[in-house]
């Protein structure tokens, strides 16, 4: 371990030397960084990314049972802006680095407070903050080099996929923020630049508060009366409540203030296929 580390440094020392003399060379685990609003607030991850470059991944170059830095060179590192449940366990706000140990069937994902480590050096159990075990799926194509991706992200959760070779890892998150941000839009509602139609869209997509949603989206559409997709989102919001014939007069509606502009053919295609949807329940 010491040698690895030893010759770590040695390489990124004489790379440093060849920047300053102005010679800048493809990297093979080359730097990415991921910043994803999510919530209220963020989720960054920065790591390097090594490719399989003609060899076998894991099982022989990523040995299955030992710690692994995810990645290469420095430790990965995933910044979080808000309190979240990841794996199932809850996670404080804060920069971690992000240690797996691959198996065959299932890895155990860690998320440790050693951000400046080098890879695995200085690694140590006792900073851990979060053990958890997440199956290992199989992918018909390999991934040629190592990624990390945040997909199906929602108003209160989010997946971390980790893919390389033909194995792919999925990492749950959750934001438990429904009750937080609640108190946040009845806070709001009172201020001047009252979001109505923002407080609305939420509730609909969250499938909560829907005679709420209705009441904010009729108070936006007093202000905007020729919001197009405001009208769309009330004839959502009564179709969801079962409110047929206001659905398809919300829809009807959006059709005819969206004319003329960018994008009434869009927005006549989603009312025209609500409308059927609804004259068909």
């Amino acid at each position: 371990m010491k040698k690895l580390l030893l010759s770590a440094l040695f390489i990124t020392a004489l790379s440093n030397t060849w920047a300053q003399d102005g010679l800048k060379l493809p990297a093979l685990s080359p730097t990415a960084k991921i910043s994803q609003e999510f919530s209220t607030s963020s989720i960054d991850i920065s790591y390097s990314r090594p490719s399989m470059r003609g060899r076998k991944v894991f099982g022989d170059v990523v040995r299955y049972g030992d710690v692994w830095r995810t990645g290469a060179n420095a430790a990965t590192k995933i910044k979080i802006g808000e309190d979240l449940e990841i794996g199932g366990q809850n996670v404080k706000a804060g920069e971690y680095a992000l240690y797996t140990i691959p198996g065959k069937e299932q890895w155990e994902i860690i998320l440790n407070k050693g951000v400046g480590n080098w890879g695995n050096a200085g690694y140590n159990t006792s900073d851990d903050v979060a053990r958890f075990k997440v199956p290992a799926r199989m992918m018909e194509k390999n991934v040629q080099t190592f990624t990390i991706d945040i997909a199906n992200i929602t108003f209160n959760s989010c997946k971390l996929e980790l893919m390389w070779e033909k194995t792919k890892v999925i990492i749950p998150v959750v934001a438990h923020n429904e009750e937080r941000l609640n108190a946040s839009i009845d806070k709001a509602i009172n201020n001047p630049n009252i979001p109505y139609f923002q407080a609305a869209n939420y509730y609909f997509e969250t499938n909560q508060n829907l005679e709420k949603a209705n009441m904010y989206t009729d108070k936006a559409l007093e202000q905007n009366p020729k919001a197009f997709y405001m009208w769309y989102l009330k004839a959502r919001i009564e179709k969801k409540l079962g409110h047929k014939k206001e659905a398809i007069a919300a829809a009807n509606k959006s059709i005819e203030a969206a004319k003329g502009s960018a994008f009434e053919q869009d927005y006549v295609h989603n009312n025209e296929k609500l409308i059927a949807e609804v004259k068909g329940q």
